[in-house]
């Protein structure tokens, strides 16, 4: 099974458009984002796939993201999610705590911890934990997000 994470798109549709557009030609089964959604209009575009997604430091319409989020299809977890998917632990959070997103990949309790936050990619191994923040969909030099096979854990960070 193949996954897509995105993160920071700010509510700029056109990023996410470009990014939705990438996870279609992936064949991704799931959607990770993590944080910092911004608008009712990303998580429209998110829609075509189950899509999780935690809040980031900019989301203040949290009540109205969560009832878009619902109403789409997706699932809205808060500051933190535990996903399993094809049989791996996924957490995510949005990484502005890193404390927060230290204990979770120290932990040992995950596949795979996402996040997002800093706008760079950054992807590293930590024990049987593969890390990865996808970069940003908005504000960054490049425009980023991950594609991750839960089978093999093979992973690839896509230009949008």
């Amino acid at each position: 099974m193949q996954i897509g994470i995105v993160s920071d798109t700010h509510g700029h549709s056109r990023f996410a458009q470009s990014a939705a557009y990438m996870l279609e030609t992936f064949s991704v089964e799931h959607v990770l984002h993590c944080g910092d959604i911004g608008s009712t209009g990303v998580v429209e575009i998110f829609s075509k796939w189950p899509t999780h997604y935690v809040y980031g430091n900019t989301d203040d319409s949290r009540t109205v993201l969560e009832e878009e989020i619902k109403a789409c299809g997706g699932k809205y977890y808060g500051q933190v999610a535990d996903i399993e998917l094809a049989g791996r632990r996924i957490g995510m959070t949005h990484g502005d705590d890193p404390a927060l997103l230290m204990r979770m990949i120290r932990s040992e309790e995950y596949d795979l911890v996402c996040s997002g936050h800093t706008h760079q990619v950054n992807v590293r191994q930590v024990g049987h934990t593969l890390v990865i923040n996808p970069g940003a969909l908005f504000r960054a030099v490049r425009h980023t997000i991950a594609i991750v096979d839960l089978m093999t854990m093979h992973h690839e960070i896509i230009e949008v």
